[in-house]
Order: structure tokens, then sequence, then C-alpha cells
């Protein structure tokens, strides 16, 4: 009886049911020997067997190293090489544009800094250049105003005539 069992579990295991194997095919002589087994004895059932994945038969493959012995992996070995130096070169020029574009906005900000600085300054020399603050400056030290007006000078290459013209 275990060996009809067995080979009906052979024959199809995934479809292949405790329930569904049924004593009536079996011989006369010896079916009506199980059943009394099998009235007296109760045993738990028999879960099928499990169906293996693909996927996990092929992450398998992948982890343990046997996808790369394949022929189609080997051939293409070098297309594999070429697709890793340009993963590299692409992840290199990444990594160099992130680093210009950093060195970019610090000079940005150098530049705004600069120019508030220049604003500041030119500011604050056309205030002190401003006559009135140039007479407060100018009298502390001891220097005064003129009152006479400024007057031009001529010369010539034998005389220098002064005058009012």
């Amino acid at each position: 009886m275990a060996e009809f069992r067995v080979n009906k579990m052979r024959e199809n295991p995934v479809e292949t049911d405790w329930k569904d194997i049924s004593y009536a095919s079996l011989p006369q002589e010896e079916a009506a020997e199980p059943i009394k087994e099998a009235e007296t004895k109760t045993s738990p059932e028999a879960k099928p067997a499990k169906k293996s994945h693909k996927g996990r038969r092929r992450v398998q493959d992948v982890l343990g190293g046997d996808y790369l012995l394949k022929k189609s992996v080997v051939d293409n070995v070098p297309f594999l090489i070429y697709l890793t130096v340009l993963a590299l070169f692409y992840i290199a020029n990444t990594y160099n544009t992130e680093r210009m574009y950093k060195q970019i906005e610090k000079t940005k900000a150098e530049l705004k800094e600069l120019r508030f600085e220049y604003i500041t300054a030119r500011s604050s020399l056309m205030f002190e250049s401003k006559l009135s603050e140039l007479n407060k400056r100018t009298q502390a030290i001891g220097l005064r105003e003129t009152l006479i007006p400024p007057y031009k000078i001529f010369y010539s290459g034998d005389s220098i005539q002064i005058g009012n013209r």
C-alpha cells in the first residue's frame, strides 16, 4: 500500500493529495487489509509538496554565483566591463558637477558680499567728500576756506601772465 502512495506521488507530486488516493483502484486482496489499518490508526494528513518559485531559483542562482558561469554571461563580460566603466564615469561626472556647483554658489555669495561692501564704501566716500564735511574736518586741524575765487594762470613759452579771464 505504501508503494502505491509513493508511486502516485511520483507521477504528479503537486496535484496529488492524500485524500484523492482511493483504495478502490487496488486489487481486491490488498484493498481490504489497508482499510482496516486506516480505520484503526488515525494519522495526520500529509500536505502536498510546495511549488518551487522560478523567481526564488533565479535569485539563488545570482546570489550563489551559478548565474556567472553560464555561457551567455561569459560571452558578454567585455560589454559588462564597458558598462561598469561607463557607470563609473557617470558617477565621477556627477560628483564633479556637484563640486563645481558648490564652488560657483560660494563664489556668488562672496561676490554679493563684496558688492555690498563696495556700495557701503562708495556711499561713505561720497558723504565724506561733501564740501560741508570737508570744511568740518579741515577746521579741526586749522585750515579755512578761501574767500578769493580761483583764477587761471596763462603762460606762453617766454612769459607767464596772471589774469582773471
